[in-house]
């Protein structure tokens, strides 16, 4: 849909401007909806894992199996902030949060990356601790829980796999279960190597190589919640290719206060100003931009001012915003 509006409150451009406000063929995205019943049994599978680790755990008086049945809660509590932000970010917008709360799927994935990361902080400082002081393994019952662990951890990142490119809030819950999993591998692991072997050692080195695999998962998913949540272009989109399509659209002299920002962790939204000298475009023309926008680049909330002069623009110099 098209519609004109009035300029921005505060700028003060002469001759006559026009904007234009359009949705492309790729419209709004909303693809958390559809890991719904994912998030529903990631959370139901999780949380009766917990509670079946904590009753074998205390009961074979197993404070490693405790302890990692706190770790798989707080995988629980993951999976519920993601599952909150992703239904969050289908609320209409409001005159309040005018673009909607969209942008909590991005806060959720900045949530789960430090979350992932005093996890790894956690897991180090035992490990660490061990070597001074190494800790028996449980025995065999530790390692069949934590074989149920794999099992369901591995089970629940299988259903996130397949979104975890095309959102970093789904990448978060699955970079969370693919992590447990691994940690629940290291325990069968070294204590199968443990029991056969008797090096204790054995167990802190196989946690601190897990760590190591986690932290170097997580920090793409850090670095990209945190620039998303700065406003920064999104990644896999060159401003400069976006500036230069606008600038080879009919009819267009100059393009500036070009912006491109991410509304979601699956939605992008640009605003610019092109400057024609030969009058508005029409609709259509401006339909047709936004279309290839939304197919060329994936910007799927474009909103253009038109403006007739060169120079007339307060937003016109590159480093004004």
């Amino acid at each position: 849909m098209m519609t004109a509006h009035n300029d921005h409150a505060g700028h003060d451009h002469g001759g006559e401007d026009h904007s234009g406000h359009a949705h492309g063929p790729g419209g709004h995205s909303h693809a958390p909806a559809s890991f719904g019943r994912a998030f529903a049994i990631g959370i139901a599978l999780n949380t009766a894992f917990v509670i079946i680790e904590a009753g074998y755990g205390y009961a074979s008086n197993s404070l490693a199996l405790i302890a990692d049945a706190g770790h798989n809660l707080s995988d629980v509590l993951g999976l519920v902030v993601a599952w909150v932000a992703a239904t969050l970010a289908r609320r209409p917008p409001s005159p309040r949060f005018s673009y909607g709360l969209r942008s909590s799927s991005i806060m959720a994935a900045l949530f789960n990356a430090i979350f992932l990361l005093i996890a790894v902080g956690m897991i180090t400082w035992e490990a660490i601790q061990r070597f001074s002081d190494p800790q028996p393994v449980a025995g065999v019952t530790v390692m069949v829980v934590a074989a149920i662990g794999v099992l369901i951890n591995g089970f629940t990142a299988f259903l996130f796999m397949s979104g975890r490119k095309g959102d970093i809030n789904i990448k978060g819950a699955y970079l969370h279960m693919l992590a447990d999993a691994g940690v629940s591998v290291a325990v069968v692991v070294a204590g199968l190597l443990v029991l056969q072997t008797g090096w204790q050692w054995l167990d802190p080195v196989v946690s601190l190589a897990i760590a190591a695999v986690i932290t170097i998962g997580t920090w793409g998913l850090l670095r990209d919640s945190v620039t998303m949540s700065l406003d920064a272009t999104p990644p896999g989109i060159d401003p400069s290719a976006v500036a230069a399509f606008l600038q080879e659209c009919p009819g267009v002299d100059d393009v500036h206060d070009l912006h491109v920002w991410p509304m979601s962790t699956t939605e992008t939204a640009l605003t610019a100003h092109l400057v024609m000298p030969s009058g508005h475009p029409g609709d259509a023309a401006l339909r047709s931009i936004a279309g290839e926008l939304g197919e060329r680049f994936g910007i799927a909330h474009p909103t253009i001012q038109i403006e007739l002069a060169t120079g007339s623009c307060p937003l016109a110099p590159a480093h004004a915003v």
